[in-house]
Protein backbone atom coordinates (compact mmCIF):
# COMPACT_ATOMS: atom_id res chain seq x y z
CA UNK A 1 0.00 0.00 0.00
CA UNK A 2 1.58 3.20 -0.86
CA UNK A 3 0.96 6.21 1.11
CA UNK A 4 1.30 9.70 -0.24
CA UNK A 5 4.15 11.96 0.95
CA UNK A 6 3.34 14.99 2.50
CA UNK A 7 4.23 18.26 0.94
CA UNK A 8 6.44 20.92 2.13
CA UNK A 9 4.96 24.08 3.51
CA UNK A 10 5.38 26.60 1.37
CA UNK A 11 8.27 29.07 1.71
CA UNK A 12 7.93 31.89 3.29
CA UNK A 13 7.23 34.86 1.21
CA UNK A 14 9.51 38.03 1.07
CA UNK A 15 6.99 41.15 2.28
CA UNK A 16 7.97 44.28 1.12
CA UNK A 17 4.83 46.11 2.09
CA UNK A 18 5.23 48.86 5.46
CA UNK A 19 2.38 48.21 6.93
CA UNK A 20 2.80 44.85 7.15
CA UNK A 21 6.12 44.84 8.59
CA UNK A 22 4.59 47.66 10.79
CA UNK A 23 2.38 45.37 12.11
CA UNK A 24 4.53 41.99 13.08
CA UNK A 25 7.35 44.23 14.32
CA UNK A 26 6.02 46.59 16.49
CA UNK A 27 2.09 46.50 17.90
CA UNK A 28 1.34 44.12 20.59
CA UNK A 29 -2.45 44.24 20.09
CA UNK A 30 -3.65 41.48 22.16
CA UNK A 31 -1.32 42.55 24.78
CA UNK A 32 -2.79 46.35 24.69
CA UNK A 33 -6.42 44.91 25.15
CA UNK A 34 -5.80 42.72 27.66
CA UNK A 35 -4.58 45.31 29.83
CA UNK A 36 -7.63 47.67 28.78
CA UNK A 37 -10.36 44.99 29.47
CA UNK A 38 -8.15 44.15 32.77
CA UNK A 39 -8.26 47.80 34.42
CA UNK A 40 -11.52 48.97 33.11
CA UNK A 41 -13.15 45.99 34.43
CA UNK A 42 -11.29 47.05 37.82
CA UNK A 43 -12.44 50.44 37.85
CA UNK A 44 -15.94 50.17 36.44
CA UNK A 45 -17.38 46.83 37.43
CA UNK A 46 -18.36 45.84 33.79
CA UNK A 47 -16.87 45.27 30.28
CA UNK A 48 -16.02 47.31 27.88
CA UNK A 49 -18.54 47.28 24.87
CA UNK A 50 -17.44 49.79 22.27
CA UNK A 51 -13.98 51.22 22.25
CA UNK A 52 -12.33 53.98 19.84
CA UNK A 53 -8.89 53.48 18.31
CA UNK A 54 -7.22 57.32 17.90
CA UNK A 55 -4.63 57.44 15.44
CA UNK A 56 -5.49 53.87 14.41
CA UNK A 57 -3.50 53.99 11.53
CA UNK A 58 -4.18 50.15 9.65
CA UNK A 59 -6.54 49.84 12.74
CA UNK A 60 -5.58 46.47 13.65
CA UNK A 61 -6.39 46.89 17.26
CA UNK A 62 -10.29 48.11 16.24
CA UNK A 63 -10.25 45.00 14.07
CA UNK A 64 -8.65 42.70 16.48
CA UNK A 65 -11.27 43.96 19.06
CA UNK A 66 -14.46 43.27 17.21
CA UNK A 67 -13.79 39.71 16.19
CA UNK A 68 -13.25 38.89 19.89
CA UNK A 69 -16.83 39.13 21.17
CA UNK A 70 -20.05 39.75 19.14
CA UNK A 71 -21.32 42.30 21.29
CA UNK A 72 -17.69 44.53 20.63
CA UNK A 73 -17.79 47.56 18.70
CA UNK A 74 -15.03 49.64 17.43
CA UNK A 75 -14.09 53.03 15.43
CA UNK A 76 -10.78 53.42 14.26
CA UNK A 77 -10.17 57.56 13.73
CA UNK A 78 -7.19 58.73 11.52
CA UNK A 79 -6.21 61.76 9.39
CA UNK A 80 -4.31 59.59 6.87
CA UNK A 81 -5.98 57.77 4.26
CA UNK A 82 -3.34 55.46 2.91
CA UNK A 83 -3.35 53.17 6.27
CA UNK A 84 -7.03 53.57 6.68
CA UNK A 85 -7.00 52.40 2.87
CA UNK A 86 -4.93 49.26 3.90
CA UNK A 87 -7.28 48.54 7.10
CA UNK A 88 -10.40 48.12 5.06
CA UNK A 89 -8.44 45.76 1.80
CA UNK A 90 -6.57 43.48 4.60
CA UNK A 91 -8.12 43.62 7.56
CA UNK A 92 -11.92 44.13 6.89
CA UNK A 93 -12.18 40.99 4.38
CA UNK A 94 -10.40 38.94 7.48
CA UNK A 95 -13.26 39.39 9.62
CA UNK A 96 -15.96 38.48 8.18
CA UNK A 97 -19.35 39.71 9.92
CA UNK A 98 -17.38 41.53 12.42
CA UNK A 99 -16.48 44.13 10.42
CA UNK A 100 -19.38 45.28 10.25
CA UNK A 101 -19.24 46.48 13.90
CA UNK A 102 -16.25 48.53 12.99
CA UNK A 103 -16.10 51.86 11.46
CA UNK A 104 -13.04 53.70 10.17
CA UNK A 105 -13.21 57.28 10.08
CA UNK A 106 -10.67 59.48 7.84
CA UNK A 107 -11.18 62.88 10.42
CA UNK A 108 -8.87 64.31 13.05
CA UNK A 109 -9.33 62.89 16.25
CA UNK A 110 -10.05 66.08 17.63
CA UNK A 111 -13.27 66.88 15.44
CA UNK A 112 -14.78 63.23 16.49
CA UNK A 113 -17.13 63.42 19.70
CA UNK A 114 -19.86 60.68 19.00
CA UNK A 115 -20.63 58.08 19.44
CA UNK A 116 -19.64 58.32 22.52
CA UNK A 117 -17.24 55.29 23.37
CA UNK A 118 -16.67 53.82 27.00
CA UNK A 119 -12.78 53.33 26.01
CA UNK A 120 -10.22 55.69 23.76
CA UNK A 121 -6.64 54.26 23.11
CA UNK A 122 -4.19 56.25 21.93
CA UNK A 123 -1.31 53.85 21.44
CA UNK A 124 1.95 53.74 20.06
CA UNK A 125 3.05 56.96 21.51
CA UNK A 126 1.03 58.54 18.29
CA UNK A 127 -0.38 61.39 20.50
CA UNK A 128 3.37 62.61 20.82
CA UNK A 129 2.87 64.67 17.70
CA UNK A 130 1.35 67.15 19.80
CA UNK A 131 4.61 69.23 20.69
CA UNK A 132 3.03 72.43 22.60
CA UNK A 133 0.62 71.75 26.30
CA UNK A 134 -1.56 73.62 24.64
CA UNK A 135 -2.11 71.46 21.37
CA UNK A 136 -1.81 67.79 24.12
CA UNK A 137 -4.26 69.18 27.09
CA UNK A 138 -6.82 70.18 23.52
CA UNK A 139 -6.33 66.40 22.93
CA UNK A 140 -6.89 64.83 25.92
CA UNK A 141 -9.99 67.60 26.63
CA UNK A 142 -11.41 66.24 23.26
CA UNK A 143 -11.29 62.76 24.22
CA UNK A 144 -12.58 63.77 28.12
CA UNK A 145 -16.14 64.72 25.59
CA UNK A 146 -16.09 61.73 24.04
CA UNK A 147 -16.17 59.53 26.61
CA UNK A 148 -19.56 57.93 28.23
CA UNK A 149 -19.75 58.99 31.44
CA UNK A 150 -17.66 56.08 33.01
CA UNK A 151 -15.22 56.22 30.06
CA UNK A 152 -11.44 55.77 30.13
CA UNK A 153 -8.40 56.93 27.84
CA UNK A 154 -5.59 55.06 27.23
CA UNK A 155 -2.33 55.55 26.55
CA UNK A 156 0.96 54.32 26.30
CA UNK A 157 4.50 56.08 26.91
CA UNK A 158 8.13 55.92 26.51
CA UNK A 159 11.14 57.07 28.21
CA UNK A 160 14.83 56.46 30.05
CA UNK A 161 18.15 57.69 29.50
CA UNK A 162 18.30 56.30 26.16
CA UNK A 163 15.81 57.58 24.85
CA UNK A 164 17.46 61.10 25.33
CA UNK A 165 20.27 59.94 22.93
CA UNK A 166 20.96 59.41 19.31
CA UNK A 167 21.02 55.43 18.94
CA UNK A 168 19.33 52.36 17.20
CA UNK A 169 17.52 49.57 18.34
CA UNK A 170 17.81 46.25 15.99
CA UNK A 171 15.85 42.98 16.26
CA UNK A 172 14.69 40.00 14.10
CA UNK A 173 11.04 39.11 13.76
CA UNK A 174 11.18 35.37 12.82
CA UNK A 175 7.53 34.23 12.47
CA UNK A 176 5.50 36.75 11.54
CA UNK A 177 2.33 36.42 8.77
CA UNK A 178 0.82 38.18 6.23
CA UNK A 179 -2.83 39.55 7.09
CA UNK A 180 -4.21 36.83 4.56
CA UNK A 181 -2.34 34.20 6.53
CA UNK A 182 0.77 33.23 4.36
CA UNK A 183 4.19 33.31 6.58
CA UNK A 184 6.48 36.32 5.88
CA UNK A 185 10.35 35.50 5.67
CA UNK A 186 12.48 36.74 8.67
CA UNK A 187 13.16 39.95 8.62
CA UNK A 188 15.18 43.09 10.80
CA UNK A 189 13.46 45.50 12.16
CA UNK A 190 15.49 48.89 13.20
CA UNK A 191 14.20 51.72 15.46
CA UNK A 192 16.40 54.40 15.09
CA UNK A 193 16.38 57.52 17.06
CA UNK A 194 18.18 60.40 14.96
CA UNK A 195 17.68 63.57 16.96
CA UNK A 196 17.00 65.15 20.01
CA UNK A 197 16.92 68.25 21.26
CA UNK A 198 17.35 68.86 25.14
CA UNK A 199 16.03 72.30 25.18
CA UNK A 200 12.83 71.13 23.42
CA UNK A 201 12.47 67.75 23.87
CA UNK A 202 11.71 67.56 19.95
CA UNK A 203 12.84 63.93 19.09
CA UNK A 204 13.19 62.61 15.57
CA UNK A 205 12.79 58.73 14.60
CA UNK A 206 13.16 56.12 12.14
CA UNK A 207 11.86 52.87 11.32
CA UNK A 208 14.33 50.95 8.33
CA UNK A 209 13.52 47.48 7.51
CA UNK A 210 15.97 45.00 6.18
CA UNK A 211 14.37 41.86 4.40
CA UNK A 212 15.74 38.05 4.09
CA UNK A 213 16.64 38.73 0.38
CA UNK A 214 19.18 41.63 1.81
CA UNK A 215 16.57 44.71 0.54
CA UNK A 216 16.70 47.33 3.00
CA UNK A 217 13.67 49.39 4.02
CA UNK A 218 15.07 53.34 4.90
CA UNK A 219 12.97 55.22 6.57
CA UNK A 220 9.87 53.01 5.95
CA UNK A 221 8.25 56.09 8.69
CA UNK A 222 9.52 58.45 10.01
CA UNK A 223 8.41 60.22 13.36
CA UNK A 224 8.89 64.30 14.47
CA UNK A 225 7.52 63.91 18.31
CA UNK A 226 8.21 65.35 21.45
CA UNK A 227 9.49 63.20 24.28
CA UNK A 228 6.74 64.00 27.04
CA UNK A 229 7.82 63.20 30.28
CA UNK A 230 5.23 61.05 32.55
CA UNK A 231 4.81 64.02 35.40
CA UNK A 232 4.03 66.45 32.23
CA UNK A 233 0.77 64.25 31.07
CA UNK A 234 -0.31 63.37 34.48
CA UNK A 235 -0.86 67.54 34.70
CA UNK A 236 -2.12 67.82 31.35
CA UNK A 237 -4.57 64.84 31.53
CA UNK A 238 -6.11 66.68 34.78
CA UNK A 239 -5.94 69.60 33.43
CA UNK A 240 -8.01 68.48 30.36
CA UNK A 241 -11.05 67.38 33.31
CA UNK A 242 -9.71 63.85 34.14
CA UNK A 243 -10.70 63.46 37.69
CA UNK A 244 -8.09 60.75 38.37
CA UNK A 245 -4.76 59.21 36.31
CA UNK A 246 -3.01 56.04 37.00
CA UNK A 247 0.30 55.33 36.12
CA UNK A 248 1.37 51.21 35.13
CA UNK A 249 4.55 50.36 34.07
CA UNK A 250 6.49 46.86 33.73
CA UNK A 251 8.61 44.79 36.13
CA UNK A 252 11.91 43.20 35.08
CA UNK A 253 12.85 39.43 34.64
CA UNK A 254 16.24 37.83 35.57
CA UNK A 255 17.94 38.32 32.39
CA UNK A 256 16.95 41.97 32.78
CA UNK A 257 14.32 42.31 30.41
CA UNK A 258 10.88 43.59 30.72
CA UNK A 259 8.53 40.73 31.89
CA UNK A 260 5.35 42.63 30.43
CA UNK A 261 3.76 42.55 33.78
CA UNK A 262 1.89 45.78 33.89
CA UNK A 263 1.85 47.30 37.98
CA UNK A 264 0.42 50.24 39.08
CA UNK A 265 3.04 52.50 40.40
CA UNK A 266 3.58 55.25 42.60
CA UNK A 267 7.17 55.13 42.25
CA UNK A 268 9.28 54.03 39.70
CA UNK A 269 13.33 54.53 39.24
CA UNK A 270 14.75 55.26 36.20
CA UNK A 271 16.00 52.62 33.46
CA UNK A 272 18.05 52.52 30.40
CA UNK A 273 14.76 52.07 28.42
CA UNK A 274 10.89 51.60 29.75
CA UNK A 275 7.61 51.76 28.81
CA UNK A 276 4.12 52.51 30.54
CA UNK A 277 0.59 52.80 30.29
CA UNK A 278 -1.23 55.92 31.59
CA UNK A 279 -5.02 55.71 32.21
CA UNK A 280 -7.30 58.79 32.17
CA UNK A 281 -10.65 58.16 34.25
CA UNK A 282 -13.14 60.39 34.65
Amino acid sequence: MQTKKKSAPPAPMICRDRHILYEAAVQEVDDDIRFMRRVFKQHRGRAIRFIREDFCGTARLAARWVVMDPNHQAMGVDIDPEPLEFGRRFHLPSIGDAALRLSLVEADVMACHRPAADAICAFNFSYFLFKSREALRGYFASAHRALKRDGLLFLDAFGGLAAMTTNKDVRSIPDARHPQGPRIAPFIYEWEHAHFDVLTHDLTCHIHFELENGDRIERAFTYHWRLWTLPELRELLLEAGFNRVEIYTHGWDREGMANNRWRLRKRYENEDGWLAYLVGIK
